[in-house]
């Protein structure tokens, strides 16, 4: 029975791409949903790209481990969304751009590091999309009698379909029904009987550690990492931003991101209990990572177990192909125009690319092949934990302060957005290799040295030029008013 809900779903999955392909017929439709999202899906969609493999599985791991403060990973995701919700989402989405990178460009010039920074972005949101799908493949390896690697193929051909079918409008709607499977999994499935199965809250607290109930169990310096890696991550990447990109206002990318912050950080203490109550019944599991799949199992009768099988797996896709549409637009609109731009390509065919009325079968092959991409690595690749660390490490550490800065600090320049990109991802990179990959000490010096750099170079330089602080004035207007 369980198998059976997971194929249906997949199948799902695919119908709804071919019916959204309709509603792609510009490369805004494509690539931004049109920029017209009200709401009640701009909050789904941004609740279920944020809300992957390891906000879900990772997340009821984490409660396993150390109780209710393992909800702060998701906690940390979710204060990050607030804060780009409430302080930066409106004069974003306002930019009416398809890429971070293109945003550089517009605040700073031609110099700001924009080129740079866009392959950054496309290694970081390759990953991302990498992880995912090796992460949704685990459980198809388990459910349906395949290796790995063919599990990664049947995923990978579901999520590339419905993407390149329909491009965002087809990952708008099945992010739609995505959260509406994690919710009912998740919170009215195996959070109650996860519960149930450990004697309610009194057989909890009977049965576990009181270290279990305390808010700070994981330590202090972690769940500070937490907060540095995942909440600043919220705020500059790609996949994030792309969403912003779809709101049909400054108002509803502000409001409706709060909405969708909040149900995120509902979602954290939720996996918390979860693995909480795992803990109390299947103390003896080899990995914490296991818990998610073990409840739904053995706890959850079949076929309500299918469901809570296909809410992991839904938020294990959302976010596989929301990376996957972002490196594909990456690609599209700020890397291969730019490797053009150096061997001798006209200035009109590269601005081609990057305009509202570029082609759409373009765009769709550049997702056929990126998803390709993202498979063939997921297969090749048995762990991809320090390449999704590395890349993680050089977004936040060598493009937070330059991205942000730009944001909200109108004396910053093109020199020293360049230069703190430079410096921030050279300390970031050097450090790993001095204190390891997995060290908290790369990040804080990449971002303070990256910080100093900025305003020291950007104070020592001439201010951005009038033509391009008006034009930037001009497209941030609508987000004040």
């Amino acid at each position: 029975m369980n198998v059976l809900v997971i194929v249906l779903y997949l199948v799902a999955m695919v119908v709804i791409g071919l019916w959204a392909a309709r509603r792609a017929k510009t490369a805004t439709d494509y690539r931004v949903a049109g920029r017209r999202l009200g709401p009640g899906l701009y909050t789904s969609t941004m609740a279920a790209v944020v809300l992957g493999g390891a906000s879900t599985v990772g997340g009821v791991g984490l409660g396993y481990q150390y109780g209710i403060s393992g909800m702060w990973l998701v906690v940390a995701i979710a204060t990050g969304l607030a804060a780009l919700s409430l302080f930066f989402a409106g004069r974003i989405q306002s930019l009416k751009v398809f890429t971070v990178s293109q945003m550089l460009q517009l605040r700073y010039g031609a110099r700001g590091g924009a080129s740079a920074s866009s392959f950054v972005m496309l290694a970081y949101t390759l990953m991302i999309s990498v992880t995912s799908t090796a992460a949704y493949a685990s459980i198809f390896s388990v459910l349906f009698p395949i290796s790995r690697p063919w599990a990664i193929l049947l995923g990978g051909a579901v999520v590339i379909a419905y993407s390149v079918l329909g491009g965002m409008w087809s990952i708008t709607l099945t992010d739609l029904m995505q959260f509406v499977f994690m919710t009912i999994g998740m919170f009215l499935i195996l959070l109650p009987f996860s519960i149930s199965a450990a004697g309610g809250i009194n057989g909890l607290t009977e049965r576990l550690d009181s270290t279990y109930f305390h808010w700070g169990s994981m330590g202090f310096q972690a769940i500070i990492t937490q907060f540095v890696v995942y909440g600043f991550g919220m705020l500059i990447g790609q996949d994030i931003w792309q969403r912003v990109f779809t709101a049909r206002s400054p108002q509803v990318a502000r409001w409706a991101g709060v909405g969708a912050a909040v149900y995120v950080a509902l979602y954290g203490v939720a996996g918390a209990l979860i693995g909480t109550a795992a803990a109390a019944v299947l103390p003896t599991l080899s990995l914490p990572e296991e818990a998610f799949a073990a409840m739904a199992q053995t706890h959850v009768p079949a076929g309500l177990g299918g469901v809570v099988l296909a809410a992991g797996v839904a938020a294990m896709m959302s976010t596989a192909s929301g990376a996957m549409i972002a490196a594909s637009t990456v690609a599209r609109v700020d890397v291969i125009p730019t490797l053009k731009g150096l061997f001798g390509a006209s200035h009109d065919d590269v601005a081609r690319a990057r305009s509202e009325d570029a082609s759409v079968v373009k765009d769709r092959v550049y997702v056929v092949v990126v998803g390709l991409a993202v498979t063939f690595i997921s297969m090749l690749v048995p762990s991809t934990v320090v390449a999704l660390t590395i890349a993680y490490n050089v977004l936040v550490g060598g493009l937070l302060v330059a991205i942000l800065g730009g944001l909200v600090w109108k004396r910053g320049t093109a020199t020293g957005a360049a230069a703190s990109m430079v410096v921030g991802s050279l300390v970031t990179l050097v450090s790993m290799a001095v204190f390891g990959v997995l060290a908290n000490a790369p990040i804080y010096l990449g971002l303070l040295t990256s910080l100093l750099v900025y305003v020291v170079v950007s104070l020592l330089t001439r201010r951005t030029s009038t033509e391009v602080s008006a034009e930037w004035s001009r497209r941030v207007k609508g987000a004040a008013s």
